[in-house]
């Protein structure tokens, strides 16, 4: 017995270092594939993300000039005591409380209807998802026309319904409302496709169940659709949430490259748009937009964090 043991024992200490060598092939091996992407990463995005907080340090120009004119926290201080940042922000924030629950809901509200026609799902899905891969000035264009006054479609049904004409991109008041809609339009596909697939993963059996015990329709969808796709809900929420609070392109490209009326739709990025490449000031840009990273970041990390703490509590 004891010379069994110790022939088990000299082999395993003859074969350790052949495993050893194979995981040290296979850890270069996997160093190898990966180091490309790596080095991309870097010099595209961990190198510029450097260089931008850098910048926000300096009276940086987009020619190049002041990088070597250090202003410590002069372009924060400057931001902080601007009322047009803080106007931007506030349009920022009003988009994303409005823009988030419109866009989570009603891409629930669709993904539940279309979850019930099993026929037609697969042509319902690329319905609603066909106008999220349509490229942002498609979508402008599109809606700039819908919009306009006199010939415009929308127009056209208000007014034919004997109401007054709404100016969709002359009134102030109604200015963010229609990038809202705009936005709610292009982007609910997303959204829609998540909820669908987070409505194919819940067992059948409970639904099944819950009708046998007398459930209804909006019983079943209260008590069990809904708490079951928590976490694709709050999947949704956390993108939808990061997406609203770096609104520009669909904004920006609605009003003929404007801020629309009384500067009613021009939100934070585009307001660092306009000082890096309109006023060449790349350093205060840089700065505002390192506060407007923050407050993502801090937005996601509390979402993050109710989502975990959600987690650990169906637990």
């Amino acid at each position: 017995m004891s010379d069994i043991s110790l022939h088990t024992n000299s082999t395993q200490e003859a074969i350790q270092p052949r495993i050893k060598a194979i995981r040290r092939r296979n850890a270069l091996v996997g160093t190898g594939f990966v180091l490309p992407f790596l080095i991309v990463y870097a010099i595209f995005l961990i190198w510029p993300v450097i260089l931008g907080l850098r910048m926000s340090f300096y009276n940086w120009t987009i020619s190049g000039a002041g990088s070597s004119e250090f202003l410590g926290l002069a372009n924060y201080q400057e931001l902080l005591s601007d009322p047009d940042f803080w106007r931007s922000l506030g349009v920022t924030f009003l988009f994303t409380i409005i823009s988030t629950p419109l866009l989570v809901v009603l891409a629930l509200a669709l993904a539940l209807l279309v979850s019930q026609v099993l026929s037609l799902q697969g042509l319902f899905r690329s319905i609603f998802f066909a106008p999220f891969v349509l490229p942002v000035s498609v979508v402008a264009l599109i809606w700039n026309w819908l919009y306009q006054p006199g010939f415009g479609l929308i127009n056209g049904i208000i007014t034919g319904l004997g109401l007054k004409q709404v100016g969709w991109l002359s009134d102030a008041n109604v200015a963010l409302l229609s990038v809202i809609i705009l936005t709610v339009w292009w982007t609910i596909g997303f959204n829609f496709v998540l909820f669908l697939a987070g409505l194919q993963q819940i067992p059948q059996e409970l639904q099944e169940a819950a009708s046998l015990d007398g459930a209804g329709t909006w019983a079943r969808i209260r008590w069990v659709t809904i708490p079951l796709l928590n976490r694709t809900t709050s999947l949704v929420i956390i993108l939808q949430v990061i997406a609203s609070l770096q609104i520009f392109n669909q904004a920006y490209l609605l009003f003929n490259a404007g801020d629309g009326p009384g500067f009613s739709t021009r939100g934070v990025v585009q307001y660092i748009y306009e000082w890096g490449f309109t006023d060449y000031r790349v350093g205060f840009a840089s700065a505002m937009s390192y506060i407007l990273f923050l407050i993502i970041l801090i937005v996601s990390l509390g979402q993050f964090a109710l989502l975990t703490r959600q987690g650990r509590e169906e637990a």
